[in-house]
């Protein structure tokens, strides 16, 4: 089997919600990171086989195959065909997948993965509204379940004992950490400036500076009385967008492009509906095995930080090194827009990888409905 390399990787900054980035349409956004892989990588856009373009939400400015008018609104030829793909949270890892299970496979060679979600525009459980997404059976069969994911997130919490101060001090960790990425421009060279009516927009919008436990021990549990999920250990509704060119190392060396990293193992499993978010345990423990590594041989996670509770429990259950674990921060500081995610945590973890010398790198997704994903790459040079 063929393999697969990321040749490059940009994303937006991430907007608060109705914030920097309210104003711009998600084609419009989606077509700025693809014209960016461009401007990068001088490839022939007509020379791209597929675009598989994540977004969860798929209603309204978000609806209509959103990929397909994406490629359009950036100027490619029509020529170029693309997807839209839904694996909730892990929308965009997935679509990193399919790019370079293409690739490997030897049916194409020149692939684009990203995703978008503009959650201003079309907010979380906007689906509701119009209909039932899960039918009668499904909640049945579990009890009459919601498949809340923010229940989830207080069982996850029970379940492993965590307190509320040990979520905040979490949250708090994660503050303090984007700060420090931001101020060491450590985001600098993945981020695609965007320009908007109030100027140019290029700082994920979400930081809190100076957050700390004691000042969110002051906030209110949001799921039920007494809980110990809030919304500041919880991720920021968001906007953003994001973009990876996927090839072979024979093409990139042909279109004189230098790898990034090598696509070198990803595996997706199903869990608990109901807790909904610990899949990236079983996860990361299929995507080790069939990688052949330990998790010590990984130097640089990132768990996506849906809720403070999915990143501790996993800590506890993995083992990891908690140092490696998203050591830039994550969704509880800058945000977690929904379809755009996965690719945003790739480019981040990519581009962490190159600038400390990092071998290897694994991320993982929880997912609405209990799935997960896990991928893990290599520095190529290693």
């Amino acid at each position: 089997m063929r393999e697969a390399v990321i040749v490059e990787a940009v994303r937006t900054p991430i907007g608060k919600r109705n914030g920097a980035l309210a104003g711009v349409h998600p084609v419009e956004l989606s077509a700025l990171v693809l014209r960016e892989l461009v401007a990068r990588t001088r490839i022939d856009p007509a020379d791209v086989d597929d675009v598989q373009w994540g977004c969860v939400t798929q209603l309204g400015d978000q609806s209509s195959n959103i990929g397909r008018f994406a490629v359009l609104a950036a100027g490619w030829p029509e020529t170029v065909p693309a997807v839209t793909v839904n694996r909730a949270c892990g929308s965009s890892q997935q679509a990193l997948d399919h790019a370079a299970f293409a690739v490997m496979s030897g049916r194409q060679e020149l692939v684009v993965a990203g995703g978008v979600e503009c959650m201003s525009r079309v907010p979380l459980g906007a689906a509701r509204q119009m209909g039932e997404p899960y039918g009668t059976t499904a909640r049945v069969r579990f009890g009459g379940s919601d498949f809340s994911q923010m229940s989830g997130a207080e069982l996850i919490a029970e379940r492993w004992g965590l307190s509320r101060r040990q979520l905040d001090e979490y949250a708090a960790l994660s503050h303090e950490r984007a700060a420090a990425a931001i101020d060491s421009g450590a985001f600098a060279r993945q981020i695609v400036p965007v320009p908007t009516d109030a100027g140019r927009f290029e700082v994920d919008q979400g930081l809190r500076r100076g957050t700390t436990a004691e000042t969110l021990a002051s906030l209110k549990p949001v799921s039920r009385e007494g809980g110990v999920i809030h919304a500041g250990n919880s991720s920021q509704i968001s906007d953003g967008a994001a973009a990876l060119l996927v090839t072979t190392p024979e093409r990139a060396r042909a279109l004189g492009l230098t790898p990034l990293v090598r696509y070198h193992s990803g595996a997706v499993i199903g869990a608990d509906p109901v807790l909904a978010l610990t899949g990236p345990i079983p996860a990361t423990e299929k995507v080790l095995d069939r990688a052949g590594l330990s998790i010590e041989n990984i130097g640089a996670f990132e768990v996506n930080e849906a809720f403070a509770p999915v990143p501790l429990a996993w800590l506890a259950d993995t083992g990891a090194d908690p140092a490696r674990v998203n050591p830039l921060g994550g969704a509880i500081a800058v945000g977690h827009p929904l379809g755009a995610s996965g690719a945003i945590l790739m480019t981040r973890l990519v581009h962490h990888m190159r600038d400390e010398g990092i071998r290897y790198g694994l991320q993982t997704m929880c997912e609405g409905g209990g799935t997960a994903n896990a991928t893990i790459v290599e520095l190529v040079g290693n």
